[in-house]
């Protein structure tokens, strides 16, 4: 029985959206199983968003102390992140955000570990073979090397 499906989300997930979502509650709604929506992002990302959540803050006026906020602060705040979890809550799925900096196939691969999952779900698009060759591809890791099933959501299959 699936009791927990990971969700891996990056951010070239945007496209995605709708085919991630609706995939995810087909994996876990029958079930009532708990979705741990990962956003796992490289290190060099999390700056990026760092700094984009430091200058929001200065923008409205707030009197906060600026430093580091852990992924998991940042990643519901992230799109796609915040609507795929709002569209899975709305599903009445149990939704579990959780933000990972580093390599992302092997976050991936360890919070699946990690979390127990019994199904992962990846998106990715269409490359051609010498694309993978060259530049590797994150979903394709994902498939060798997790500890469960995996679900491969190519975009534009919606």
């Amino acid at each position: 029985m699936i009791e927990t499906v990971l969700l891996a989300v990056g951010p070239g997930d945007s496209d995605r959206v709708e085919e991630l979502t609706t995939q995810t509650i087909a994996v876990a709604e029958p079930t009532g199983a708990t979705v741990v929506l990962a956003h796992v992002i490289s290190a060099d990302e999390y700056e990026d968003e760092l700094r984009s959540y430091h200058d929001a803050i200065d923008r409205m006026g707030l009197d906060i102390e600026h430093g580091d906020v852990p992924p998991e602060s940042l990643a519901r705040e992230t799109e796609p992140v915040g609507e795929i979890a709002k569209r899975l809550e709305e599903a009445d799925l149990e939704v579990d955000v959780r933000g990972v900096v580093g390599d992302r196939a092997e976050e991936i691969v360890a919070l699946a570990e990690k979390t127990d999952a019994d199904n992962v779900v990846v998106g990715g698009r269409k490359r051609s073979p010498t694309g993978k060759a060259v530049f590797g591809s994150t979903a394709q890791q994902v498939l060798l090397t997790s500890p469960c099933p995996v679900t491969y959501v190519r975009e534009g299959t919606i």
